[in-house]
């Protein structure tokens, strides 16, 4: 099998992630923090050396400022439905978001009427600065930004949307979820405030494992309550972080596991992963471009995009293509909206949607022709049906 559909989740997963996994299950699967003896305080040492190892890589004031969800949707949910948000205050995010922005942002809307502008990209298919700060208001609020597009690929110009938000005293909200493990973020350098990512994609940690990072307070109220190893007197969650944020028991060997794709990326190096990513999207951007009958999506220009390609073919549904390819030639891709509906409103995409293809660190050039090849086969093949 050929996987290109890391977007989605990366795999196969470095192997010292299963190890890590395997290793907690099987020599210390007790409860973090919820007891003073020596398996479950080496399985919260496990878990705190993964916090200070994500501070470090992002650029955290501390390691508490650094906390653990389920997945990017809750991280996100976490920063957008706990803010302090009064009625009337507005939000500026883009039509590259993701439902994981969207339906909060909506039922923000609806619960306590913030009014929302969504930026959409300019005639190269980018979303730049000058755009979002034509529609920021004396009421904004709030930026949320998709660092890179889960359809077209294309980067916002983090740093400039960064300098807007600090200007003006608006909090900034990234999803880092298409660029974490891939292009380097430091929130202090980058004037960060709130950073999401998952854990399962470029991170190369296992699924069920995700990131919500904090510079500092913005009085965020917990979304989910309950206990926490400590303070079990109290009626109300704790004040101290990473606690007041991480209700339940937390998914330790994912956490470890994460931990393992964090030593693999230090070791790879994050510039040479990108490199490597950025090389097999040039060589298909290339040759799909040869192919009769094949739109592509996206700026060209490929210093502002990841690894993501979404295209349709003229004579065949994005479904079929993608079932195709996957029985026909053992290709996995994604097809359909890939939850990112007003994204597909701005390509005229939304009632047949894309095929996605997205690469890793693991997938080679030889991968990328036989991809090529397969597609040059089914255009060629439904030409002929056709005549």
């Amino acid at each position: 099998m050929i996987y290109f559909d890391h977007a989605a989740s990366s795999y196969p997963k470095p192997k010292q992630v299963a190890e890590a996994m395997m290793e907690a299950v099987n020599e210390y699967s007790a409860n973090p923090g919820r007891s003073g003896h020596h398996l479950s305080q080496i399985a919260s040492q496990k878990i705190n050396e993964t916090r200070k190892e994500l501070a470090t890589m992002f650029g955290a004031p501390s390691p508490n400022h650094v906390w653990f969800y389920q997945n990017a949707t809750m991280a996100l949910n976490q920063a957008l439905l706990g803010f302090p948000f009064q009625e009337g205050e507005h939000v500026v995010t883009t039509a590259f978001e993701h439902n994981s922005v969207l339906r909060p942002l909506y039922r923000l809307t609806e619960q306590k009427k913030i009014d929302v502008t969504y930026v959409e990209p300019n005639e190269e298919g980018l979303i730049t600065e000058n755009e979002i700060e034509m529609v920021i208001t004396a009421k904004t609020r709030m930026i949320v930004v998709s660092h890179a597009s889960n359809v077209t690929g294309s980067i916002v110009p983090l740093r400039k949307i960064a300098a807007i938000a600090k200007t003006k005293g608006i909090v900034l909200l990234v999803d880092a979820s298409q660029t974490a493990g891939i292009i380097p973020i430091n929130m202090e350098n980058d004037d960060v405030d709130l950073l999401a990512f998952a854990g399962h994609k470029g991170m190369l940690g296992p699924q069920g494992t995700a990131v919500l990072i904090s510079r500092k307070d913005f009085s965020l109220e917990p979304i989910i309550t309950g206990g926490t190893g400590g303070d079990s007197e109290l009626p109300g969650q704790p004040s101290h972080w990473p606690e007041r944020y991480e209700a339940g028991t937390l998914n330790a060997p994912g956490i470890i596991g994460l931990h393992a794709g964090l030593q693999f990326i230090k070791k790879q190096g994050i510039e040479q992963i990108h490199e490597h990513e950025k090389k097999l999207l040039e060589l298909c951007m290339k040759e799909l471009e040869s192919i009769n009958g094949l739109t592509l999506y996206g700026t060209r220009d490929l210093t502002q995009r990841v690894a993501v390609i979404s295209f349709r073919m003229e004579q065949l549904d994005s479904q079929e293509l993608a079932i195709i390819l996957d029985e026909h030639y053992k290709i996995a891709v994604r097809a359909g909206l890939h939850c990112a509906p007003k994204t597909h409103h701005s390509l005229a995409s939304i009632d047949s949607g894309l095929v996605r293809v997205s690469f890793g660190p693991y997938n080679t050039e030889e991968e990328v022709k036989q991809f090529i090849n397969a597609m040059k086969a089914i255009g060629e093949a439904f030409i002929l049906a056709g005549e």
